[in-house]
């Protein structure tokens, strides 16, 4: 069985000019384990889709279920529970509290998620390369491990799914480059399934599978010995 499948997804708004369609029509089935990008231009759906995923928004029609269950996508506090208990998410501007360490990142994280383990927090560290760092602020680290801590934290609740939204738009390539190893090895260690939004191609040679949407439609999906 399927970690997710999406069947004939559809968001629609409605605009003073007419329904604009930000997706149109999405059916997808995604295995435990794979990591994927969506590629497209800007407007092609990426981000609302990423969204619905993660129920931050809710489609418009269609259906939606993750691990065998329907998501929840109408009561609020349901899709937040979800949310909680399923999926991690890596920003491209990282979202670290600057007045808390590296190591107390992670750990409020976890206490947020209502189990704080700091062994398991130093584990996370040292899986992506940051055990020297731990007592360190945001500040005094480069973007480069900024983005590393923000992708220990985002493992620091165990998700089943891990997001990502442009995370490597604000490094420079060799960064990026270093950035995107930790996370796939990370998230094989941790038996993850990854979904990254992107526009650089170059980010494809990390995934198992390329999506590539326009005006809201899938236009090919290729899976890749990656």
């Amino acid at each position: 069985m399927p970690l997710m499948e999406i069947v004939d997804l559809q968001r629609h708004y409605e605009m003073a000019s007419g329904v604009v369609k930000a997706l149109d029509g999405i059916n997808i089935d995604i295995e435990e384990g794979e990591r994927i990008v969506l590629l497209g231009p800007s407007g092609s759906g990426k981000t609302t889709l990423l969204n619905c995923v993660a129920a931050l928004d809710s489609p418009t029609a269609g259906s939606y279920s993750f691990d065998g269950k329907d998501v929840p996508r109408e009561n609020s506090e349901e899709m937040t529970t979800f949310r909680r208990e399923n999926i991690g998410y890596v920003f491209q501007f990282f979202n670290l509290l600057q007045d808390l360490t590296v190591l107390e990142n992670i750990l409020l994280i976890q206490e947020l998620s209502g189990e704080r383990n700091k062994d398991r927090a130093l584990e996370l560290l040292k899986l992506v390369g940051l055990e020297k760092e731990v007592d360190r602020f945001p500040a005094e680290i480069s973007g480069g491990q900024q983005q590393r801590v923000a992708i220990a934290r985002s493992l620091a609740k165990s998700p089943k799914l891990l997001l990502g939204d442009e995370l490597t738009g604000n490094l420079d390539s060799k960064t990026s480059d270093m950035v995107m190893e930790v996370l796939v090895k990370a998230c094989k260690a941790e038996n993850i399934t990854t979904i990254m939004v992107t526009h650089d191609e170059k980010l494809t040679n990390y995934a198992t599978r390329v999506i590539r949407l326009d005006s809201g439609k899938i236009i090919s999906d290729e899976k890749l010995d990656n």
